[in-house]
């Protein structure tokens, strides 16, 4: 099991469009790869339960990955985020 931490810097938060390339990026994937705000858990593949996460600029987001392709997943990951959110 991997996780991952990332501070949003996107003005706008959690939106349609990097809900939607995240979810793409873990789509890609076979590991289980989980997203939480603090408060709520979701699975990062669907792009709905994403959005409804309610994340703004400077909040934290914990990943969780666990599979057989976990550490190719956590990179994939953190790019996706580090690009678009």
């Amino acid at each position: 099991m991997k996780k991952l931490k990332y501070t949003v810097t996107d003005p706008k938060g959690m939106h349609a469009r990097p809900a939607g390339i995240l979810a793409a990026a873990a789509k890609e994937y076979d590991s289980e790869i989980t997203v939480s705000n603090g408060t709520d858990e979701v699975d990062m593949k669907k792009i709905l339960p994403l959005m409804g996460l309610a994340v703004s600029k400077g909040d934290d987001l914990i990943v969780t990955l666990d599979g057989p392709d976990e550490d190719a997943a956590a990179d994939a990951v953190a790019k996706a985020l580090k690009e678009n959110f």
